[in-house]
């Protein structure tokens, strides 16, 4: 974990370079356009059918066991399926594409509607392509690899810069520097599966004749929820940009788009710390090292609340001026903006040791239920708050609502796994 965050430390850089750069370049209506478009886009997390985290679970076993031959053909299943998929989805989107009013559903008019269709086609291509070569990652974790992994990961990050600044040198037009700012996840990807299936693990390199049929089976039951799972919190983690450009303004979601990029980096890391922990906690639970687990998650969730804490206090009291001097942003009413994202990042970093025990043994029912509830009232409720008293009211009306939602079905879910052994080692058998 400490390796992974020192590398990763590096990619932090790169959205702290990229920002300024593309608001300079874009103007605050087409970079609040392209946030817009970034939120839809990430909606489509659920692309993979969950099957990226089915992987993950099931692999974890068979490295525990040394069982390489079903490893295989996990690992081969899931190229097979997601390839299909991803092709499947391109196809649409580009023949669909004239018929979508981008503009319309994206909220944006005058030129920043008239750059909406070549911007959506651009980060919806490169995130689908994106979908298939990103299960290498989820190889890299489950075989304890975590920390290569995310040193791919932060070089990957890295070349977007020399990317968008050649763009913006070349003088491209505007989706061609959006297009540089996506490709970067694309190619890392690739060179990533280039060296993890050609050198570091080529025992398990996907093969077509490899793919089996139960296997597949197996990992789109096991997706099943995970799919569900990742259309929620997809969908309710990526909103607020749209709704604020649908409530307020374009400046509006330029200024919550660029505060809610600087937490994030606090996401970034708790998350690197708590990953990990999914298929370390899937060999434990095997073993009924239920013990183990409940030590280790409660040992992590003071570290993650406590990072989420120092991190998001800081940005707090040092925020405002950091935005100012970073990328010219002079956020009105930004002491709250600012202490609302941090409220949302320490929640989130409390609760995410609970999720990686559930995800482990595959208990997924407790979180779909209170994600669920979470984006049938938070929506709403943000609509109003963000009318009446501006972009602010956002992040803190989120936070609230997951404080009454999320966390209760967390926390159920996480004593349902640990007092029932039995069952836990049933569903990661």
């Amino acid at each position: 974990m400490a390796a992974t965050v020192l590398c990763r430390a590096v990619g932090v850089v790169t959205p702290l370079v990229l920002i300024p750069v593309m608001l300079a370049e874009l103007g605050p209506n087409l970079y609040g356009l392209w946030a817009a478009v970034g939120a839809l886009t990430a909606m489509a997390a659920f692309a993979d059918l969950g099957l990226g985290n089915g992987l993950m679970t099931r692999l974890a076993p068979c490295f525990a066991t040394g069982d390489t031959a079903r490893a295989r053909r996990y690992v081969s299943s899931a190229y097979v399926l997601l390839t299909g998929i991803a092709v499947l989805i391109l196809l649409c989107l580009w023949s669909a594409s004239p018929l979508v009013p981008w503009s319309g559903l994206i909220g944006a008019d005058g030129p920043a509607g008239a750059e909406a269709e070549p911007f959506m086609l651009a980060c919806l291509t490169a995130f689908v392509v994106n979908v298939p070569l990103s299960l290498v990652v989820r190889v890299q974790f489950a075989y304890q690899q975590v920390a290569q992994s995310n040193l791919w990961q932060a070089l990957g990050g890295l070349s977007a810069v020399p990317l968008v600044l050649l763009a913006v040198h070349v003088d491209m037009p505007p989706v061609g520097v959006v297009t540089a700012s996506v490709t970067g996840p694309v190619l890392t990807n690739l060179l990533t599966s280039c060296w993890v299936y050609g050198r570091a693990l080529p025992q398990l390199r996907p093969r077509l004749r490899a793919a089996d049929r139960g296997e597949a089976r197996e990992l789109v039951a096991l997706g099943g929820l995970f799919f569900l799972l990742t259309i929620v919190m997809s969908v309710a983690n990526n909103a607020d940009s749209l709704l604020i450009a649908h409530v307020l303004q374009m400046r509006d979601v330029t200024d919550f788009a660029v505060a809610a990029r600087l937490f994030a980096q606090v996401g970034i890391l708790v998350s690197l710390v708590n990953v990990p922990l999914w298929t370390a906690n899937g060999d434990a639970l095997a073993r009924g090292e239920i013990d183990w687990v409940r030590r280790t998650s409660r040992r992590m969730t003071i570290v993650s609340s406590s990072m989420a804490v120092v991190l998001g206090g800081g940005l707090v009291f040092a925020g405002g001026p950091l935005l100012g001097a970073w990328a010219g942003i002079r956020l009105e009413g930004g002491g709250l903006l600012l202490a609302g994202l941090a409220c949302w990042w320490v929640l989130l970093a409390a609760m995410s040791p609970c999720f990686m025990v559930q995800n482990a043994a595959g208990v997924i029912r407790p979180q779909l239920l209170g994600w669920t509830a979470y984006l049938a009232v938070s929506i709403p409720l943000k609509w109003y708050a963000a009318g009446r008293y501006g972009v602010a009211a956002v992040p803190i009306t989120g936070a609230l609502v997951y404080l009454l939602t999320v966390v209760p079905g967390a926390l159920h879910g996480y004593r349902a796994v640990l007092n029932d052994p039995a069952a836990t080692a049933k569903e990661t058998d």
